[in-house]
């Protein structure tokens, strides 16, 4: 009514803390910088007098592809009568996966 738009944002997350290691995923993956990498990286750009700046990805765990094949039950809110049976086949990683970090 005072005129201001409200917006909101919707995420779809999976339940990965129901996924069992050995049936649902082999193994999960954390990438990390070896501290002699960032060590290199910091005496370069001393030596040649640049600034560093912050990077933040926001998109880390979404689009990567999937190896394999993984289902999850429809969204609350999306289930239509004549498909509640159905899933969902994942083709792309989502938050919540454990090999979402992998992919």
């Amino acid at each position: 009514m005072d005129g201001n738009v409200q917006t909101y944002k919707g995420r779809l997350v999976a339940k990965g803390f129901r996924q069992i290691h050995g049936i649902d995923y082999d193994e999960t993956f954390s990438p990390v910088a070896m501290f002699k990498s960032i060590r290199i990286l910091l005496a370069i750009a001393a030596f040649h007098d640049y600034e560093i700046w912050k990077m933040d990805v926001k998109t880390t765990f979404l689009n990567g592809k999937l190896e394999g094949d993984v289902y999850m039950t429809q969204p609350k809110g999306f289930i239509t009568p004549e498909n509640a049976r159905k899933v969902c086949k994942l083709q792309r990683s989502i938050y919540g996966l454990k090999q979402a970090s992998r992919s």
